[in-house]
Order: C-alpha cells, then sequence, then structure tokens
C-alpha cells in the first residue's frame, strides 16, 4: 500500500513539473484556439456543418496564421490537435503548418485556420513527422453551414477539411502545397523530451495539463444550433 501511495504521489509531482513547464506563448495557443471554436459555435450558419465535426476524427486549430511570415518561405502558423477519445477528446499536441502556395490571405490580415480530419487514414497521415497536405494527405476546403448534403465528390474523398475565418466568417480554404507538422519545442516544454505526436493522441500515455482545461472545454461545447 505504501508504495503504491508514494507512486501515486511521485506521479502527480511529475505531472505538476512537466505542466509548469508550458511557456505563456503555449497558453496564449490554447486560449487563442478556445476562442476559435466559440466563434465557430456562435455562427451555426457560417461555421462548420454538424454531422461534419460529429464524424471528424481529429480537429486541428491554428489561431492568427499571419502571410508576411509565409511570404518569407518560414513557419507561420501554430496551432493545436485533440483527437476524439470515446465521448471526449485527448489531450492536445502541439503543431505548426508551414509553407506551401496557400493564396487565400488578403494584404497582412492574420486568419484563423479549422482543420477537420475526417478519417483513420488522416489521422495516421498526422502521426508522422510531417505531412505534406494536397499530397500525402487529400485536403479540400470544407463546406459552410447548416447542412453537408451539398458536399462536392473531392470534399467527400478528403482526409482532411479545412476552413478559414476572417472578420469573424468562416468560409472553407484550399490548402494544397502546405505542410503540417508537429512543434516538437512546444509538445517536449509541456510533455516530456522525446514525447511523439502519437504517445500524445493515439496511445494517450500523458496527462492533461490543467492550462489546457480552456481548449477542452471549448471542445466538449462545440454544438451548432
Amino acid at each position: 500500500m505504501r508504495q503504491a501511495v508514494l507512486a501515486g504521489v511521485m506521479l502527480l509531482a511529475s505531472s505538476i513539473v512537466l505542466n509548469a513547464a508550458m511557456s505563456r506563448g503555449e497558453e496564449k495557443r490554447l486560449r487563442d484556439a478556445a476562442d476559435v471554436l466559440h466563434e465557430l459555435r456562435e455562427s451555426p450558419d457560417n461555421s462548420v456543418p454538424q454531422d461534419l465535426w460529429d464524424k471528424a476524427s481529429c480537429v486541428v486549430v491554428i489561431p492568427s496564421v499571419k502571410k508576411a511570415a509565409f511570404i518569407f518561405g518560414g513557419e507561420y502558423g501554430k496551432g493545436v490537435m485533440s483527437c476524439r477519445a470515446g465521448t471526449g477528446w485527448t489531450a492536445p499536441a502541439f503543431m505548426m503548418i508551414a509553407k506551401g502556395s496557400i493564396g487565400f490571405q488578403i494584404g497582412g490580415e492574420a486568419i484563423d485556420l479549422v482543420l477537420l480530419v475526417m478519417n483513420d487514414h488522416g489521422v495516421k497521415h498526422l502521426l508522422e513527422d510531417k505531412v505534406a497536405l494536397g499530397g500525402e494527405a487529400s485536403v479540400a476546403g470544407g463546406p459552410v453551414g447548416r447542412d453537408a448534403r451539398a458536399l462536392t465528390d473531392a470534399q467527400l474523398k478528403a482526409e482532411i477539411l479545412s476552413y478559414s475565418r476572417s472578420q469573424g466568417l468562416f468560409a472553407g480554404v484550399n490548402l494544397t502545397g502546405g505542410v503540417l507538422k508537429p512543434d516538437p519545442d512546444s509538445n517536449e516544454d509541456v510533455y516530456g523530451k522525446d514525447i511523439r505526436t502519437a504517445d500524445i493522441v493515439e496511445r494517450r500515455t500523458v496527462t492533461i495539463p490543467p492550462q489546457a482545461d480552456v481548449f477542452m472545454r471549448a471542445l466538449q461545447r462545440t454544438t451548432f444550433n
């Protein structure tokens, strides 16, 4: 019994140490991603159809993507991903989107991205080191509105459906040519050294950090009426 109690205390202490390493930037990323999901829920006529959201295996939210960084060819967006786990969601994995010929921004305006990963094949790609959107994983701009029955053939076959938000309005966006990959520095900050995306969202070997609570609650509450 004493050994079991000691092991529990050590596990809790380890969890606290890992979570304490989360930077302010990573906390802000989680809060901003939660805000994007709140906006989705508040705009049912101009956002993701409910039945597509319900079928999605994973959700990637990348807030405040900026065009300027993309022009110079470097990393231009940081976000988080969570996958379904029964009736809930896994701990968030930190992700980045980079490069690609994505001509959807206007001027220097920042936009938000929401990606729905629609099947296990798409999830498998995301658990690799990086995935080329439109190459290794098929991607299409998602339909907007309450009803998904107007899906095109390309959208029906896509492993990932993508949405952008600008000035409060969501629209489908073509991300072909972009690269989506884990953010290893942030994942190690939060979950420990040598952590992999699969450890977080597939094997679920990590504890959800308390700073992620706002994002996890936003995932659970995302219904479109």
